[in-house]
């Protein structure tokens, strides 16, 4: 196979790539599908967001404990647990019967999924060299969004085939194929890899002896300003994914395909903007050797940018204007991506596993949120617009927020007291 005959670098840097378009394929294939199950189960627009939503309670709860996990067990064992378990979840939502095993579905897919992003950063830590890390997340985060593109109309031409329910069992079997090979292409160490060279290996950090404890209170004291940032991010990317498809069947009143067009379209500038991000911030940092402004300044300019580009949506109801609007959006939010998970491997390269869960569990919270908010929203003003003042609101904030991470600051664990000296209690 001509994949095997890769760099063992560029087959795992790959195989991520794949697993970011097949999860997301697996979590907003729902979106579209819901106007199938949405109508055959009789689901209000808030009941439909609860759906959305089920998704994000286990999989925030899971950002840190899996990261730990990958941190602890490495990046191979988690993946394929994971895998094997959000293949099951997606399979079992299409046989649910109603509004409480869809959200039995999704909460089972929200555990799948909840360790996946960390595990990958924990992977790329050993895997990616230090000045390509926002180059790799951003690659890997917009094959996410191309699954985002996929979905609409990828579900749309199986509903038209089949049915809604046949969408989810095509994207189960995915899962499983892409679990098998992960299994046999990637190893923890990459020296340990049998096609690895000294040249390969001359480029990636050092493999680090894996570290019994975790500093939790400083780690994630240090981490809160960048999981407040992803929060505010976070916001927007589930407002997008969770509703953007319905936005162009119900505010311009058109079919089922058309809406799945202009939805991919949109998703499509996430794309680019992803992997422009990651290329760009990397460039500035091999220029000038300053992380704050590779990573920080990036995500200010880009989330400011982002704020401009929804504004014309309160001032006009024009579907070219809206379409124009929030690709731009959409594009710009996703050029902070590359930068955002570079970060905790700028930060906490020995634990970058955990961080990057703690950071993620900012967007987990949002996606918690932000769809039932919107939905009701939605519900109580038929007004599909008005759910984008929180998205303007929140880009503004994580703007300020943003100088505050402080990615070329690396976190230090606490040194341990010497065997034998005995620590005084505190008065």
């Amino acid at each position: 196979m001509k994949f095997l005959r890769l760099r063992p670098t560029s087959v795992v840097l790959l195989m991520l790539c794949f697993m970011y378009f097949i999860t997301y394929l697996d979590r907003v294939n729902v979106s579209t599908a819901s106007s199938g199950f949405g109508k055959e189960f009789n689901l209000s627009k808030t009941e439909i967001g609860l759906v959305f939503s089920a998704f994000a309670y286990p999989y925030l709860v899971f950002q840190i404990i899996g990261g730990w996990v990958s941190d602890k067990f490495g990046a191979r064992k988690t993946l394929i647990w994971c895998g094997l378990l959000w293949a099951l979840a997606t399979i079992l939502t299409g046989f649910a019967g109603g509004l409480v095993s869809l959200l039995a579905a999704r909460l089972l897919l929200g555990f799948g999924e909840g360790a996946t992003f960390p595990a990958a950063t924990a992977a790329m830590g050993s895997w990616v060299a230090k000045e390509n890390r926002g180059f790799a997340q951003g690659l890997t985060h917009a094959f996410s969004r191309i699954g985002n593109t996929v979905a609409p109309a990828a579900v749309v031409a199986i509903m038209a085939w089949h049915g809604w329910r046949e969408s989810f069992y095509i994207c189960g079997v995915i899962s499983l194929v892409w679990v098998a090979i992960w299994s046999r292409v990637f190893t923890e160490d990459p020296a340990k890899h049998p096609r690895i060279t000294q040249q390969e290996l001359s480029a990636l950090p050092v493999v680090k002896k894996k570290q019994a404890a975790v500093p939790w209170g400083p780690l994630f004291m240090r981490m809160l300003p960048v999981t407040l940032v992803y929060f505010c991010y976070g916001w927007t990317l589930w407002l997008f994914l969770s509703w953007i498809p319905q936005y162009f069947l119900h505010s311009y009143d058109l079919d089922i395909k058309k809406s799945a067009v202009f939805a991919s379209g949109v998703f499509f500038a996430g794309v680019v903007g992803d992997t422009l991000g990651g290329i760009i911030s990397d460039r500035i940092l091999k220029r000038s050797g300053n992380l704050k402004k590779a990573r920080s300044y990036m995500v200010a300019i880009c989330m400011f940018l982002t704020m401009l580009s929804l504004l014309p949506l309160m001032f006009t109801h024009d579907r070219l204007v809206s379409t124009l609007s929030l690709s731009a959006g959409f594009f710009f939010a996703e050029m902070t991506i590359g930068p955002m998970w570079a970060i905790p491997m700028d930060i906490a390269p020995d634990c970058c596993g955990t961080a990057s869960g703690i950071m993620n569990t900012g967007s987990a919270m949002a996606a918690i949120l932000s769809p039932v908010i919107s939905g009701y929203v939605i519900d109580a003003t038929g007004n599909w617009e008005l759910p984008f003042v929180g998205s303007i609101v929140l880009m503004g904030i994580g703007v300020l927020l943003s100088f505050r991470m402080q990615p070329d600051n690396k976190f230090h664990r606490p040194a341990a007291p010497a065997p034998g000296v005995a620590i005084e209690p505190q008065a």
